[in-house]
């Protein structure tokens, strides 16, 4: 599906040895253990779970302990975490630590939702320049071992940057990588993203990997991309949606031994299916599982000649035996149907003007009296 190639270029992040430089984003309801057991199925490198509260953790709500669980299969182990207090990540981090959960720890300063930022968290948080140092170096810290990374955006909006310090300050403070969403909060994940923030943070943040995220939808994409900034990896986000062997395509670019694929009607359905598979595993339940898939309908068989009858079937079956029915209409010999099936897919939306606390950008520094609002941007969301 593509021939763009690169030179073999591994990824060291800390102690874990990447052969692919290529990292899943974490996204909300996307990269669950069955999700993420896909995609390695397919290709190679670092596979990030779904965001996870650091509240949430330390109080050890029932959900979140089950989202922080890896399949056997899964190495190296990845989860993300996202705060706003340095007191409750660190205490977060370190109970991945001890209880080894873990071999990689990412924390996320990137979404750009407006419940999130109106309280001064995700994509918000690095303005406030010596509290995100904090919180990443008592991170790192509680870390000890394991490899701590960051991930975030250029900024609020064009006005308001703040990637570059926030880059340096997650260098100083011992982050084993930084990645930038090449996107401010303001552009959600609309418009192109500005590759060219990835080559300025590769030149300011010269110790750690700089790894790049925004509009890589193909493997050629990840290739450009490195070439264009230098950066030392790829992360991968909407481009994988009804798509896991796109990381079986970043393998073969980057010269890692990968299996071929030919994304005929029947390989895609296949694929649909396993994912179906996995996630009944994953739930331990059919019905959840099968009602799971329903949101990857679209994606998976975005371009092919699936029929609207089929489609609104496989949206609304609740057992693998309806998933094999409706599968067993198609023409599974149906060629890939090129230009149809590329392209942007996922959530884009509009630039709109960041949601954010009373008078937040009149300083680079928090306010005490700021504190317990903040704690409201500790909620589930996406991570941007």
């Amino acid at each position: 599906m593509t021939l763009a190639t690169a030179t073999a270029r591994p990824l060291r992040i800390g102690p874990i040895d990447l052969d692919v430089p290529v990292v899943l984003a974490p996204m909300a309801g996307i990269t669950n253990t069955a999700f993420r057991r896909l995609c390695r199925e397919y290709g190679a490198g670092l596979y990030v779970s779904e965001m996870i509260t650091s509240r949430a953790l330390v109080e050890r709500n029932e959900t979140t302990m089950r989202l922080i669980r890896h399949h056997e299969s899964e190495t190296p182990r990845s989860i993300q975490l996202y705060g706003v207090d340095p007191k409750t990540i660190a205490e977060a981090v370190r109970i991945i630590v001890a209880e080894d959960h873990a071999d990689h720890i990412d924390l996320n300063f990137g979404c750009p939702v407006p419940k999130v930022t109106r309280r001064g968290g995700g994509a918000a948080f690095p303005w406030k320049s010596s509290l995100f140092a904090a919180i990443v170096d008592q991170a790192v810290k509680a870390a000890g071992s394991i490899p701590l990374t960051v991930k975030m955006r250029k900024g609020i909006d064009r006005d308001h940057l703040t990637f570059l310090d926030a880059g340096r300050a997650a260098e100083d403070a011992g982050a084993a990588a930084v990645a930038l969403h090449a996107r401010t909060a303001s552009e959600f994940y609309s418009g192109h993203a500005d590759w060219n923030a990835i080559g300025e943070l590769k030149q300011a943040v010269t110790s750690i990997p700089v790894l790049g995220n925004g509009d890589i939808w193909s493997a050629e994409d990840a290739v450009r991309m490195m070439q264009q900034t230098d950066c030392d990896g790829v992360v991968v986000g909407r481009g994988c949606l009804g798509r896991p062997w796109l990381f079986g395509e970043l393998a073969a670019a980057f010269g890692a031994e990968s299996h071929p694929v030919d994304a005929t009607l029947g390989f895609v359905a296949n694929a649909f299916r396993r994912h179906a598979q996995l996630l009944v595993e994953f739930f331990d339940d059919e019905d959840r599982g099968c009602r799971d898939i329903r949101k990857h309908v679209s994606w998976y068989f975005k371009g092919y000649p699936v029929g609207g009858d089929i489609r609104t079937g496989l949206a609304t079956s609740s057992s693998l035996a309806e998933i094999d029915d409706l599968l067993g209409l198609l023409d599974h010999a149906a060629p890939y149907p090129g230009a149809d099936a590329e392209g942007q897919r996922g959530r884009s939306g509009h630039p709109k003007r960041p949601a954010l606390p009373d008078k937040w950008l009149e300083s680079r520094e928090i306010e005490s009296s700021a504190s317990e609002m903040m704690r409201g941007a500790e909620i589930e969301n996406s991570g941007g």
